[in-house]
């Protein structure tokens, strides 16, 4: 009995190391399947990044054009409402 048990304990720790080291070597194959993943939402990131910037100048060049209509459609209004009151008719 006492010979089976020590056989039993010699075998143990190599069958401990060789599990460690699957562990370790699936662990190291899922990082590394993982990477081209990795890569694509950087360049996903990325892109959205550049769309962005592209947006931010569009709006930044247009701005000033959008005040400038908003101003004449303000003028506008402001004479309409004012030929409505003026003292003609009230």
């Amino acid at each position: 009995m006492i010979g089976g048990a020590m056989f039993d304990a010699v075998f143990a720790v190599p069958r401990q190391l060789t599990a460690v080291a699957r562990r370790v070597l699936v662990s190291t194959l899922q990082a590394v399947e993982a990477v081209p993943k990795i890569a694509a939402a950087v360049d996903d990131v990325r892109a959205t990044l550049k769309h962005s910037e592209r947006l931010a100048t569009f709006a930044a060049g247009e701005l000033p054009e959008i005040v400038y209509q908003l101003e004449e459609i303000k003028a506008r209004l402001e004479k309409l409402e004012a030929s409505r009151v003026s003292p003609r008719n009230g």
